[in-house]
């Protein structure tokens, strides 16, 4: 009788383990993580956090944590997704679809939805299109020789996504985040910056590489996308939160910036943005970055002015 019981409790034991250490993972997602990975939904274009990540890293899979696709891979497609034209050898498993036209890729280790692949559409060499949901993925960042060069310079010129918009776009420049500095409130949410005087105003980080483009070449942009004359705000977006600023980290970015305004001065423009020293930087959340991108739209008080 001992002896049965014994290899009962062995069963039940054996029973109750998690033979798949995603499992209890699987039941911690939200339910719109569970909409994708597990019932095969799709997320809306345009609204995922990797859709314009230049990051270098590995994606892995929400669910198992596997490796599936190098950021080397990585490339713009306009499709409103991330979009990968290649797969880490074995990552990714491919399934014809329930629709008879399309194929959908899964994690082939835990068999999470990912997304489809596409081909023949002449993107890159490989002619391949990855077409992946960024709520099935995550990103684990990693330095490697050109790191080395990568600076952080911090602007502010009225509502961060217009600033935002512009500077991403500019060669060089690895990520630019939206977010506060300047103030005396720590990790300010952004309505506690938008109604109460936290001091901080909207202000984004641009992370680029120097070897690539200067913090003369990413300031001068600066200067060309917003109005450095307007000293209540910037278009419509009237208030302290909005001033027209730059937090330098050196002398020499200091002198760069006035040199920059001397010459905006000597033709004719009364400049009001003011110089500052750099403070500690708080990113704003999710929603606020990115945000035309996600929108599909151009900003409203932003445009491109020739001023040098």
């Amino acid at each position: 009788m001992k002896i049965f019981i014994f290899f009962m409790l062995i069963i039940t034991t054996m029973n109750a383990s998690d033979f798949k250490p995603w499992t209890k993972k699987i039941e911690q997602l939200s339910d719109e993580e569970k909409n994708v990975l597990i019932h095969k939904g799709t997320e809306r274009p345009f609204v995922g956090k990797y859709t314009n990540e230049k990051s270098r890293g590995i994606y892995t899979c929400k669910v198992c944590d596997a490796p599936l696709y190098d950021s080397s891979t990585k490339f713009d497609s306009g499709s409103g997704w991330p979009s990968f034209d290649d797969a880490i050898e074995g990552a990714i498993k491919r399934i014809p679809d329930a629709d008879g036209r399309r194929v959908e890729i899964v994690c082939a280790n835990c068999g999470a939805h990912l997304g489809h692949v596409f081909e023949g559409e002449g993107f890159t060499a490989k002619n391949t299109r990855h077409c992946v949901n960024s709520i099935s993925l995550n990103l684990v960042k990693k330095p490697d020789a050109k790191d080395n060069n990568l600076s952080y310079a911090y602007f502010a010129g009225g509502c961060f996504w217009g600033v935002e918009y512009y500077l991403q776009k500019l060669d060089g420049v690895k990520e630019v985040i939206s977010g506060f500095m300047g103030g005396h409130v720590k990790n300010p949410s952004y309505y506690e910056v938008v109604r109460t005087d936290t001091g901080h105003l909207e202000t984004v980080e641009v992370v680029y590489d120097s070897s690539v483009i200067s913090y003369e070449e990413i300031a001068k942009t600066f200067f060309e996308i917003h109005d450095p004359t307007q000293t209540n705000g910037q278009g419509p977006d009237i208030g302290e939160q909005y001033l027209s600023a730059i937090f330098v980290s050196s002398d020499e970015e200091r002198k760069t910036v006035e040199s920059l305004i001397e010459k905006l001065e000597a033709k004719g423009y009364r400049v009001a943005t003011k110089i500052l020293d750099r403070s500690e930087f708080y990113a704003a959340d999710e929603s606020h970055q990115d945000y035309y991108d996600k929108k599909g739209s151009k900003p409203y008080c932003h445009g491109y002015v020739k001023r040098f």
